[in-house]
């Protein structure tokens, strides 16, 4: 039995997130015409899934089924239950995917925001140094 964990789906889904919710929406008006024109109950499902745990599972499921790829190797030792047993695996993969999509958004997150408080303070501090010299002029 493999005791490794596979961080490829994590990362495409965390690219795919990063992509739909983070990006798109700035690059332009584009997109955000393209989901406002969307019924109603889709505009909702985007809404939803912006959090990264449920939108993690659903594009952990999807990309397994384009890719193959595991997150957790293991799992495809189950007992052999049919296709319960198939199922349950991809249902326990797409939940440990999902987790390590939601921990990585919140670490990004919160490196980027500290990076950001950090531009901010850095951009203050030589303003303050310009104010300076306009006024001792």
């Amino acid at each position: 039995m493999e005791n490794t964990i596979n961080f490829e789906l994590a990362l495409m889904g965390l690219a795919i997130h990063i992509l739909i919710w983070n990006k798109l929406p700035e690059w332009g008006t584009w997109f955000n015409k393209i989901i406002e024109a969307l019924p109603t109950p889709l505009q909702k499902l985007y809404e939803g899934w912006h959090c990264p745990y449920c939108f993690g599972f659903w594009i952990a499921l999807v990309l397994h089924a384009f890719t193959g790829i595991e997150t957790l190797p293991a799992l495809s030792y189950m007992p052999d239950w049919g296709i319960i047993g198939h199922i349950g695996a991809w249902f326990l993969d797409a939940l440990a995917t999902a987790t390590l999509i939601y921990a990585a958004s919140h670490l990004l997150w919160t490196l980027s925001f500290g990076a950001a408080k950090g531009y901010a303070a850095t951009q203050e501090f030589k303003a303050s140094f310009e104010e300076e010299e306009t006024e001792n002029k």
